[in-house]
């Protein structure tokens, strides 16, 4: 059932550095779950907040942001909290606009030249939390990274890229090994396996004020991933792939009939395990892309970017779960709280796996 207007009073509270800060007409908290930060935007009536000055905006350095949101205007929950990136000021409009990240920024912003080769992953995301004051949640790995860099690999990253690579790309890349999600959310950094959603949302066009659905025509085929592999001191070379099968006739032959779409990465050093593991990640992550829906609809404070979602009521094949990917949430004065989903996932598919020994052959181009 949709959200009662009557019965909700949305607020937003800012907080500077600590401090409340009166005068917030418009604030956005847009929340991802893509390896990156999440982003907020706020804009302040110039005048209302003694403390909040033109002065003020115009030479503060380390501005740290809170927004919360409310539902009742009574309870408020933090969303997210970060630095300010930018500040415009319009002394004729008598407005200021702030733009920032969450606490992931920093992570973003301090290049790394360490190979950590005999440290587990999850030690060096909690010793990477504590370099920026914060709270590590963190599950406990066994694998030293070394092993992800066999045969002096590690030196790739002390090398080539030293100049580029950053904490932040680190923490993705032994999330991806482990096949684990890394965020931030407020002064926790999560470096956990994914979490199953307790409950799933369901929404019926009824509930939303806006709707679009998309669908990859491209990505709706059947989809193979190979990863070909070799042991340079075994001497030995495989490939595994994972294919992924619509299960169903479109029905058109000729022109319109298509191939299944073939992916093929190379990676040195992989075990036939670690090879087929990364095939099934690859496969699931492009097959997610297929079906894309938006949706907008009142705000709430109670789905985030790990949530599921159930689209039903359409009367098509959109009618299924998808995975949450974006949720932008806006308060304004004269348009309330209302937020934008983006959500996604395949159709229904049969998943298959194979494993082929390879004896010097050639290897395709890497996706």
């Amino acid at each position: 059932m949709p959200l009662s207007e009557a019965s909700r009073f949305p607020s937003v509270q800012l907080l500077v550095n600590g401090i409340p800060i009166i005068g917030t007409i418009q604030a956005e908290v847009i929340a991802n779950n893509n390896f990156a930060a999440d982003r907020f935007f706020a804009r302040i009536a110039l005048g209302a907040d003694p403390t909040a000055t033109s002065l003020f905006w115009a030479s503060a350095q380390g501005i740290v942001a809170e927004i919360r949101f409310s539902l009742d205007s009574i309870t408020f929950q933090s969303l997210i909290q970060g630095l300010v990136d930018c500040v415009t000021i319009d002394p004729v409009s008598a407005l200021v606009c702030i733009e920032g990240r969450d606490l992931t920024a920093g992570l973003m912003e301090t290049r790394s030249q360490e190979a950590f080769a005999n440290r587990t992953s999850s030690e060096i995301a909690s010793l990477i939390a504590q370099r920026h004051n914060l709270t590590p949640a963190i599950t406990p790995t066994n694998t030293p990274v070394g092993r992800y860099y066999q045969n002096e690999h590690d030196r790739v990253t002390l090398g080539l890229f030293s100049r580029a690579i950053t904490e932040w790309d680190q923490l993705v890349f032994l999330a991806r090994q482990e096949g684990f999600d890394v965020f931030v959310q407020g002064t926790t950094l999560f470096f956990q396996s994914a979490q199953q959603p307790p409950d799933v949302r369901v929404l019926q066009p009824s509930d939303l004020s806006d709707l679009r659905l998309q669908r990859s025509l491209t990505l709706a085929r059947d989809i193979e991933v190979t990863v070909k592999s070799w042991n340079s001191r075994q001497k030995d070379a495989f490939s595994q792939t994972a294919m992924a099968a619509i299960g169903r006739s479109s029905g058109v032959t000729g022109l319109g009939s298509q191939k299944s779409q073939k992916y093929i990465l190379v990676r040195p050093n992989l075990t036939p395990d670690q090879a087929l593991q990364l095939a099934q990640r690859r496969l699931t992550e492009l097959t997610r892309h297929e079906r894309v829906v938006e949706a907008t609809l009142p705000g709430d404070l109670t789905l985030t970017p790990r949530s599921q979602i159930a689209l039903s009521g359409t009367g098509t094949d959109f009618d299924q779960t998808y995975f949450v990917d974006v949720i932008e949430r806006s308060i304004t004065s004269r348009g309330g709280f209302t937020q934008r989903i983006r959500a996604k996932n395949t159709s229904p598919r049969t998943a298959t796996t194979t494993t082929t020994a390879a004896s010097n052959d050639g290897a395709g181009p890497e996706d």
